[in-house]
């Protein structure tokens, strides 16, 4: 046995002493559990043996688009949960099936009337990253409840055993999220990410598209009783003063909550509009922040702000973790927030404080007339960054000197002073880009190992504010911002052979220490298709949408790659120890359960693509598992 089995092997055993009920075999909700994490207990997969996992089945949905029809393209984002002894996914199209958790099979399925529709008018693609599961403990109809969301703003409630709608809950079954949003018109207040289940109660928050006016709906989050449908409570993020000046600082990304403590983890984003602050007010405290809130009533117990006055769009994208910090030999109560800078905050969990040394650095300022810039904003001291941070025309790469001498004259053209470089009418270089960094795939935490692991990309991007009475013709997402003084426009800064102009990896996988916050090791993630059918080295690593699990036996598990493939990493090293194609780019986070009928422990994937990274989009839910015998 060398010396990283002799490791691992050792931290299963202690696991077996030390979690009890506390780590789940099974996966019941979005992240594992209800305070997120991504990790699981079951060990039948092992480093030993893992090269030896199987496809046990695919199922295929038949809703995806690759936009050739004029519809809108769809990403396969959903972790799928297993309850009542089902598998239960949401599609692209927020259509809910349940399948059997051993062979795949269909067991009932779910399209909202009226259907979402085909060329729904969604900033980006079709999401839908999961549903949530709520048991009453009697038996009988909708005793067991599926709550999904629906991408134009609404929330149904399904009998978990037929696929039935729950007649009692709202109206027929389905509540209006965009019914307190009437002049605004249908579908404004989007729900890509599923409900929090804490008692009989559904939290749920909202997405509310980018970079498209002043006004935007306020990014209420609200709690509906599970069996009725009715409110029970309300928080918004933008005080009543401003809202006429401001919007949005939704919670579009997953939530989480503590059970023992009775208290809600919510990300926000940036406020509206996303690149304008200068109508705004100074700040908003409760935007770019993690907000605790009393799960039971929805008051606000803690504010903790990570980006101050945001004009770099960097929404809080991931669900925070609940875990604990060991300090000295004490054991304290702690979140984990990733965020689209790269940078990783551990906050402790009963007042938000910061639980390593976080400074307020001085950060440049806006050069546009009538722009407000935050003179700091607060960087850890640790852990370090898990992305690059910062892009000078010095750091331009290229394949061939011809495309990095491009690269380098190109970003000559842009404003270039490291992180949070505002936005300005010339033209300014950001990065991590607007994708992160992090994203919604989050990090998975290995509490017996103590490591954080997360997945990133490095990506440059340029953003350029349009003056609002101008032609905004050019290259580039064009955000209209209607209201403001400026519109924007930005893209990934890339060569014309149509790689990235920074310097790969593009995408990375790191695990951190969260007693100590030193990086314990970071490798490529990845592999990258170019033109021509080439295939960019691993060192080069991959641009990627999704996150990581970890399971006891010390294994992550991650897909999110452009290159279809689902791969293993050893825990302690992050070297990689298995891989296997998939039918499509598994653009979502995996899970792994045993079953209840068979003792098997299964690992599943969505695997259809991300209309975010490449055209080549699908529908297959993908499940592995030992052979008998192992």
């Amino acid at each position: 046995m060398n010396r990283s089995t002799a490791r691992i092997a050792a931290a299963a055993a202690l696991l077996g002493l030390v979690a009890g009920p506390a780590f789940a075999q099974d996966w019941p909700t979005y992240g594992g559990a209800p305070g997120g994490g991504q990790y699981s207990a079951a060990g039948q997969i092992t480093p030993e043996n893992v090269d030896r996992l199987e496809v046990a089945w695919i199922y295929r949905t038949g809703d995806f688009s690759n936009g050739e029809d004029g519809t809108r393209k769809t990403t396969f984002e959903a972790n799928p949960i297993y309850a009542d002894g089902k598998l239960f996914v949401c599609t692209p199209y927020n259509r809910v099936i349940a399948v059997e958790a051993e062979t795949g099979e269909p067991q009932w399925s779910f399209e909202p009337d009226p259907p979402l529709p085909r060329d729904y008018d969604q900033q980006h693609s079709l999401i839908c990253r999961g549903v949530s599961y709520w048991e009453s403990g009697e038996d009988g109809p909708c005793e067991r409840r599926i709550i999904a969301p629906v991408l134009d703003g609404r929330l149904v409630a399904l009998d978990a055993r037929t696929g039935d709608l729950c007649p009692d809950f709202g109206t027929g079954g389905t509540i209006d999220l965009n019914a307190d949003y009437p002049r605004l018109g249908t579908g404004v207040v989007n729900v890509t990410s599923p409900a929090v289940i804490f008692e009989d109660l559904a939290i749920v928050g909202t997405a509310i598209g980018d970079n498209q006016a002043v006004d935007m709906p306020d990014g209420v989050v609200r709690a509906f009783d599970v069996r009725t449908g009715a409110e029970e409570w309300a928080w918004n993020p933008i005080p009543d003063r401003f809202r006429a000046r401001s919007g949005a600082a939704n919670a579009w990304a997953p939530m989480s909550v503590d059970t023992d403590t009775a208290t809600l983890f919510v990300p926000t984003t940036s406020p509206s509009p996303d690149y304008w602050g200068g109508d705004r007010a100074p700040n908003l405290e409760a935007t770019n922040a993690v907000v605790a809130l009393d799960a039971r009533t929805g008051s606000e117990l803690w504010v903790r702000q990570l980006t101050h006055h945001d004009l770099f769009d960097t929404d809080l994208p991931a669900q925070p973790v609940v875990a604990d910090q060991i300090d000295n030999g004490t054991r304290y109560p702690a979140i984990v927030q990733a965020t689209k800078t790269g940078q990783l905050f551990v906050l402790d969990k009963d007042s938000g404080a910061f639980r390593f040394e976080t400074r307020e650095r001085p950060v440049p300022q806006s050069t546009v007339e009538g722009e407000q810039t935050s003179p700091t904003q607060p960087i850890p001291v640790a852990p370090k960054p898990i992305a690059k941070q910062g892009f000078a025309p010095r750091d331009a790469w290229g394949i061939t000197p011809i495309d990095r001498l491009w690269c380098k004259r190109e970003a000559e053209r842009y404003r270039a002073d490291g992180l949070f470089t505002p936005p300005s009418v010339g033209g300014s270089i950001q990065m991590p880009f607007y994708g992160g960094g992090s994203n919604w795939g989050g990090v998975a935490f290995d509490p017996v190992r103590r490591l954080i692991i997360g997945n990133v990309m490095n990506l440059v991007q340029w953003v350029r504010l349009i003056p609002a009475d101008d032609d905004p013709a050019g290259d580039g997402e064009l955000g209209r911002q209607k209201g403001a003084p400026y519109m924007m426009r930005r893209g990934v800064l890339l060569s014309p052979l149509g790689v990235p102009c920074n310097a790969p990896p593009w995408g990375a996988l790191t695990a951190v220490d969260i007693d100590t916050g030193e990086t314990r090791w970071q490798v490529p993630l990845g592999e990258v298709p170019l033109a021509f059918g080439i295939t960019g080295p691993d060192q080069w690593g991959s641009p990627n949408i999704g996150g990581p699990i970890a399971t006891s036996t010390g294994l992550v598990f991650i897909a999110a790659t452009m290159d279809a493939k689902i791969r293993a990493f050893n825990v302690w090293t992050g070297e990689e120890v298995w891989e296997h194609d998939l039918p499509f780019d598994g653009a979502a986070t995996p899970m792994t359960f045993i079953s209840e009928r068979d003792g098997r422990q299964y690992l599943v994937i969505a695997a259809g693509g991300s209309a975010l990274l490449r055209p080549r989009l699908g529908d297959a839910l993908v499940a592995f598992r030992l052979p008998k015998g192992r």
